[in-house]
């Protein structure tokens, strides 16, 4: 029997109507179109602002989006692994609701929460399931309303990020297509550099917590930039290395949204020519756990069957890591 690996064989995305423009951002907070797409390469967000509306509401479109694109039975699929760091709520989990939503009445359903890593390592998590031989059709959804934790009189996270969602279905594959390989890290460090500090089980909500807005994003911009760097560009070089794989022989590289210089930095120490760059950072900023599978589907076109696809994302705790990927239609 030809050895099992785990390929996308359908992606689907959504992003909401409402667009947050630079322009609109200088009448909020002190900056100006010419600094944020200088520093960042964002022009502009999308924002969900439909009321009563969470991050299930971006996954459920996007899921829907790939089932109608792919004429897939929902009824098919055995898992629907929900990758966010923006949650419906605390504890129940919005995987599992967002699968009840579209139907996947005979999968199981959970969420993964690695901040902007987190559809990547969901990708892994998805994979091994499939490997694994128990598991046919596997949903992976990546999907983030940062706006409900951003506050938009701080300029310093604002200018960032965005709404979206994205998803794949993982299919086995036995052509050798599919994941190939993975690098993906960890380190406890990050915790201090970006964070909610407030909500969780250390500081509980209280009148002070809202007063002092410790429900937003917390970042020190200069430090996570400079591990990210670092730690985008070292595991994207090595999985290379590890794979014998030239800058002629990457079709593409599928980098976290999060700043065009980040990607930049990580496409040169690669080596790879800036035509095989995908960006879409300029239309939706950083969408989190969108940014991977939202590149996938605005450039879906481009892929050709056995093009070599090299993953990458760095994320708050801090987790980072990088996938190569043989795409398989």
């Amino acid at each position: 029997m030809n050895k099992i690996t785990a390929a996308i064989t359908a992606i689907g995305s959504y992003v909401p109507e409402y667009v947050l423009s630079n322009q609109v951002l200088e009448t909020l907070v002190d900056t100006n179109d010419e600094w944020i797409t200088s520093r960042t390469g964002i022009k502009e967000r999308r924002l969900l602002k439909l009321d009563g509306e969470g991050t299930s509401y971006l996954a459920i479109k996007a899921a829907q989006n790939l089932l109608e694109k792919a004429k897939i039975d929902p009824k098919e699929i055995d898992l629907v692994i929900m990758a966010t760091t923006t949650p419906d709520m605390p504890v129940a989990a919005t995987g599992v609701y967002v699968a009840s939503q579209i139907g996947a009445t005979n999968a199981f359903a959970y969420d993964l929460q690695a901040a902007c890593s987190s559809f990547l390592f969901g990708m892994s998590t998805a994979s091994a399931y499939i490997q694994s031989g128990k598991y046919k059709k596997v949903l992976l959804i990546g999907a983030d309303k940062m706006s409900s934790i951003i506050d938009y009189t701080d300029r310093a996270t604002c200018i960032i990020f965005g709404d979206g969602a994205g998803a794949a279905l993982f299919e086995p594959n036995f052509e050798g297509l599919g994941l190939q390989d993975e690098i993906l890290k960890s380190d406890g460090i990050g915790r201090e550099f970006l964070k909610i500090e407030a909500g969780g089980s250390i500081l509980p909500p209280s009148e002070d917590t809202i007063k002092n807005k410790q429900h937003f994003v917390f970042q020190d911009g200069k430090t996570v930039f400079k591990h990210a760097v670092s730690g985008m560009a070292d595991v994207s070089e090595k999985i290379m290395e590890r794979n014998n794989l030239s800058h002629d022989d990457v079709n593409w590289l599928i980098a976290h949204q999060a700043n065009k210089r980040i990607i930049d930095a990580t496409a040169n120490r690669m080596n790879v020519d800036e035509s095989k760059v995908l960006v879409n950072i300029h239309r939706y900023g950083n969408t989190t756990s969108a940014t991977l599978p939202l590149l996938l589907a605005d450039f879906e076109d481009k892929f050709k069957k056995g093009d070599n696809l090299i993953f990458a994302a760095f994320g708050g705790g801090f987790t980072w890591g990088s996938i190569y990927l043989k795409w398989a239609y």
